[in-house]
């Protein structure tokens, strides 16, 4: 039995993880997948009021990079959400013991987790929960970025997340910047990936998401086959389980309830 804080060794890869909840007692899981600059610790209180509330077993891991895994090369190649979505997300699920339950993404973590569906025919898999998702280019997310580079070099950003992702803050946020700014990832789109989801779809974005507009979910709704639900959170930006954690976690426990 995997203890509740250790880390996985995954393609000579060292990941943080944490559990939440006891294997032998909750058999259905749910693995969070954090945003291009989260890890583990950035999730906060959410995965343990996750687990009160639904009654499931919740996995949370830091992608290389992030948090107190290993690093990861600089410049990250602008396909590393597809990469971890391939090579590394399996084995994460395979090594955690993932026999059935949801993936739960937020941002990148949420693009990762669509990805994920959408090429793996995995029967394990009962449902998704994409928090602010990322599924095409908008011109106000790479503005976004850039604001975020101004404040990471000028501002207060890099000491915040270096108490995250301390040794791994370079890998960390010029990893994601560098990335989302490279001219090639203009050509990134994974709406491709929608049609072949099978599972429902639980997508929750705050209505003043400065990361992303409401079309994203349009899309999602247009190429999926999947049922969509949608939850829009008033008053709320790039980070709903941070900003409205209890109308974020009343969404999620819905959807749970409501899967065959």
């Amino acid at each position: 039995i995997m203890p509740n804080n250790n880390t996985l060794t995954i393609n000579n890869l060292k990941l943080e993880y944490r559990a939440v909840g006891d294997i032998r007692s909750h058999k259905e899981i749910i693995v969070m997948l954090h945003e291009g600059l989260g890890c583990v610790s950035l999730w906060n209180d959410f995965p343990e009021r996750l687990a009160e509330a639904t009654g499931w077993r919740v996995i949370t891991y830091s992608r290389s990079g992030y948090g107190s895994s290993s690093p990861c090369d600089l410049p990250r190649p602008w396909t590393y959400m597809h990469d971890e979505a391939f090579e590394v997300l399996p084995a994460v699920l395979d090594r955690v013991g993932f026999d059935g339950g949801i993936l739960l993404g937020h941002s990148d973590g949420a693009s990762i987790a669509a990805i994920y569906a959408g090429a793996h025919s995995d029967d394990r898999l009962r449902g998704l929960v994409l928090i602010a998702p990322h599924f095409f280019i908008e011109p106000a997310e790479l503005e976004a970025i850039e604001r975020a580079r101004v404040a990471f070099v000028n501002g207060d950003l890099r000491p915040r997340l270096e108490k995250h992702h301390k040794e791994n803050i370079d890998c960390a946020f010029w990893g994601w910047c560098n990335a989302w700014l490279d001219p090639d990832f203009e050509r990134w789109d994974i709406r491709k990936h929608l049609s072949d989801i099978a599972q429902p779809i639980l997508a929750i974005q705050g209505a003043n998401d400065e990361y992303g507009s409401l079309e994203q979910l349009d899309e999602l709704e247009a190429y999926g086959r999947a049922s969509v639900a949608r939850f829009i959170i008033p008053n709320c930006g790039h980070a709903p389980h941070r900003e409205k954690p209890a109308a974020t976690l009343s969404a999620i426990h819905t959807l749970i309830n409501r899967l065959p």
